[in-house]
């Protein structure tokens, strides 16, 4: 779905949610619920003072609403710092954490169509007195419903080894089928081919 000269490309969760924070500022508490799927539309990042953010584009279709509480910090190093955190934790979403699940539950996405999409992400904080916090996993769990199934990966926040924060990312699955260990291979070698030739 990111790749850009795919059919159904979109644009990434992850940097839907650093550009918000860069806009928005971060706050002690927020929760990201995506409800689109973004490809060549404009956005409007229309500044807000309020709890809650719709981003939408020129024509009013809706693709994130953000809930927000507490205070507020412009940080610009301390944002940046927290967004590479979490899209470090996040770039291990697959096939790190989702294989392992789907394998253990039998089921696996569709190799020629696979769906996994980015749902919604809370973060909550202790405190913004904080410099280089770092994201850690605490769990994932998978929750099967015939061909769909939602996958919630959860993590803490550390500043120099204490806990100051916690948040879970929530995804979801379509299209599934039963595993079949050498298809997810495939799935899982294309994937990474992707990723080395993007990197590279």
């Amino acid at each position: 779905l990111h790749d850009i000269d795919a059919k159904m490309f979109c644009v990434p969760g992850d940097l839907l949610f650093a550009v918000a924070l860069d806009r928005f500022g971060l706050s002690q508490k927020m929760c990201f619920h995506f409800a689109g799927m973004v490809t060549d539309s404009q956005l409007i990042f229309s500044y807000s003072a309020g709890e809650k953010i719709d981003i939408s584009d020129d024509e009013g279709k809706k693709y994130l609403s953000i809930q927000r509480q507490g205070p507020l910090s412009q940080d610009q190093q301390l944002i940046s710092n927290l967004t590479q955190s979490y899209v470090s934790f996040s770039g291990r979403t697959f096939p790190h954490l989702l294989v392992p699940l789907m394998a253990e539950q039998n089921v696996m996405i569709n190799p020629g169509r696979p769906l996994v999409m980015y749902e919604s992400m809370e973060i909550s904080l202790d405190t913004l007195d904080i410099q280089q916090p770092l994201l850690e996993s605490t769990g994932s769990s998978l929750e099967v419903q015939g061909k769909k199934a939602m996958a919630e990966l959860k993590f803490h926040i550390l500043e120099n080894g204490r806990e100051v924060g916690h948040g879970a990312k929530h995804m979801a699955l379509r299209g599934l089928r039963a595993y079949q260990e050498e298809d997810m291979q495939k799935v899982v070698d294309e994937y990474n081919s992707y990723k080395q030739a993007y990197g590279s």
